[in-house]
């Protein structure tokens, strides 16, 4: 059967919105600049020989709207090559790679580009909508998110036991308050977790994995970027603690042990093997299998179980045959439950550090991972990786690669 490979990845610093030093980069352009770097690092693929440039973005409104894929390949001059604009939230560009995957897979192309962007720092007026657009059906689930980030409600329990929808709409952060409750992460625990994420991204800047990982942008007056905004060397539990929770009141979840807000693009090229014979190209990864699952929207968190079992399945692995293991880390409370119900071995879990460090612009995330994972394996000498993430309203995904 037909094996799809990544051949390049590119991506770029990941800035904080509106303040960090991406906010005045169009998101249309920061995507196509990832683009034609990917494509850069293989000179002997045609770009004509795209059969689909699929773009994840988390919210598609505004500078990010119409169809944000196609307007990359416009501003590219790839009149001839198609684009479509995908949204699964937080692993939109993981999902983009998943289609590329499958339609090789299914003989129906060859050569694709899987990219994703977020700008934040961009967002408009043309997202006000998404506010007055609430299902009234789910007015009942609203109001019970409300009273909880209230404060001093008892821990979750399925809204459905009772005959209720669970919310949709539900705010993130409630989504990782939730968690915490339901699984027994203490503030604690979460806050040890993001002090390690900022440790181990100071580390791997200290040691110029993260300049391998990053693809430099210049700005409108010269300046170059070529370091993400977030890392924060020398952040301890003591400050952390001081913090006051975001959501709710009586919560655990502060701004210290989640991601904060960003902007960034990054795109993989994943081609057939066939093309990989053709042109003599080194892949840095094989594709072995994808995942994806569903779950109440009001504890999303615990997406990326269930997702990696798919995907470890479908692989014929265990966790255990992971070298290296990313979880993106939207909220240290969801992170440190799905990784303990996976069995994932803390020395092999986003050794890097990982998004509360780095960022998470949501578009982007995957195809980022994506790149961190084959990097971070090709420096150890590892062989299989995991990728896996949460998503907004109730889901998770995941997929494994190999390293060749």
């Amino acid at each position: 059967m037909t094996e799809a490979y990544i051949v390049a990845t590119a991506r770029s610093p990941i800035g904080r919105a509106r303040k960090g030093s991406l906010a005045d980069v169009r998101p249309d352009d920061l995507a196509a600049r990832m683009v034609r770097a990917a494509l850069d690092r293989v000179p002997w693929l045609d770009p004509a020989r795209i059969d689909d440039l699929l773009v994840g973005c988390g919210q598609p409104a505004g500078e990010q709207g119409f169809n944000l894929a196609r307007i990359v390949a416009v501003l590219l001059g790839f009149d001839t090559v198609p684009g479509t604009t995908v949204n699964r939230y937080c692993s939109s560009s993981l999902q983009t790679t998943r289609m590329a995957f499958h339609a090789i897979k299914a003989g129906e192309g060859d050569v694709f580009v899987s990219a994703g962007v977020e700008s934040v720092s961009r967002y408009g007026a043309g997202l006000s909508d998404v506010v007055d657009a609430v299902n009234p059906a789910f007015a009942g689930a609203l109001q019970r998110t409300a009273a909880r980030a209230g404060g001093g409600t008892p821990p979750w329990t399925d809204p459905r036991a009772d005959g209720a929808l669970p919310d949709p709409y539900i705010a993130m952060g409630q989504t990782a308050e939730n968690v915490a409750q339901l699984r027994g992460i203490t503030r604690d625990e979460q806050d040890a977790f993001a002090v390690r994420s900022q440790q181990r991204a100071e580390t791997a800047i200290a040691s110029g994995f993260w300049a391998s990982d990053i693809t430099p942008v210049t700005l409108a007056d010269g300046t170059v970027v070529d370091a993400d905004d977030g890392p924060r060397p020398g952040v301890t539990v003591e400050a952390l603690a001081a913090l006051d929770p975001v959501f709710r009141p009586d919560g655990t979840v502060t701004a210290g042990n989640c991601c904060p807000l960003n902007d960034g693009a990054a795109a993989v090229v994943v081609v057939s093997d066939r093309v990989v014979d053709e042109l003599g190209l080194q892949p840095l990864a094989r594709i072995v299998s994808t995942g994806v699952s569903g779950l109440s929207p009001e504890i999303m968190g615990l997406g990326p179980v269930e997702a990696s079992r798919r995907a470890l399945a479908l692989a014929g692995l265990s966790i255990d045959d992971m070298d290296l293991v990313e979880i993106n880390e939207a909220f240290a409370a969801q992170v440190i439950p799905s990784a303990r119900e996976l069995g994932v071995d803390p020395d092999r879990l986003n050794v890097h550090g990982g998004a509360i460090a780095v960022g998470h612009p949501f578009g982007m995330t995957g195809a980022r991972i994506t790149s961190t994972l084959i990097n971070g394996l090709a420096s150890i000498g590892g062989r299989y990786g995991l990728e896996t993430m949460c998503v907004g309203g109730g889901q998770g995904m995941a997929m494994v690669l190999e390293r060749v």
